[in-house]
């Protein structure tokens, strides 16, 4: 294994990391140490595999969003209440470094919800939307492990 091997294993390593804490860019990072090793080794199973790890990273963006935004969009939950939740979510995570994310997210839907339902029907929504959170991370979190998969396999194959 050679040092470029190391390092971009070591990078893949962060950005599938990144799925669950959101400061670092999980899918971004994977496909950029890839675009590395493909450029370093030079070789069509390296261009290959690139390709494939697009290809997988791009289908587990477009289900990411896709599929918790139907969810929400079922059980009535209106972009807005989320757009708060993540500015709540910023906002939280200056107060309360990494934690703050999440509480903040929790807080800022709630507190939508609250405001546009009132407390009886709030409690509802935010599960709605933490588990749309939850199901996009494990989206994103499955296409990092499948690109890292085919990494692993373009680094044994070549």
């Amino acid at each position: 294994m050679t040092w470029v091997e190391v390092l971009v294993a070591v990078a893949i390593l962060v950005g599938i990391a990144g799925t669950v804490v959101p400061v670092v860019p999980g899918s971004l990072l994977v496909a950029g140490a890839v675009v590395v090793w493909a450029v370093a080794v030079a070789e069509p199973v390296g261009w290959a595999v690139l390709v494939a790890v697009l290809a997988i990273l791009g289908l587990g963006t477009v289900l990411q969003y896709l599929l918790p935004g139907r969810r929400l969009q079922a059980a009535g939950v209106p972009n807005t209440t989320l757009w708060v939740g993540a500015a709540v979510a910023v906002v939280g995570f200056f107060v309360v470094p990494v934690v703050g994310l999440f509480l903040g997210f929790v807080a800022g839907v709630y507190g939508a919800e609250v405001r546009r339902l009132g407390r009886q029907r709030a409690w509802g929504s935010t599960t709605h939307a933490l588990r749309a959170v939850g199901l996009s991370i494990l989206i994103e979190l499955l296409a990092c492990l499948l690109a890292a998969g085919a990494w692993v396999a373009g680094v044994v194959a070549t």
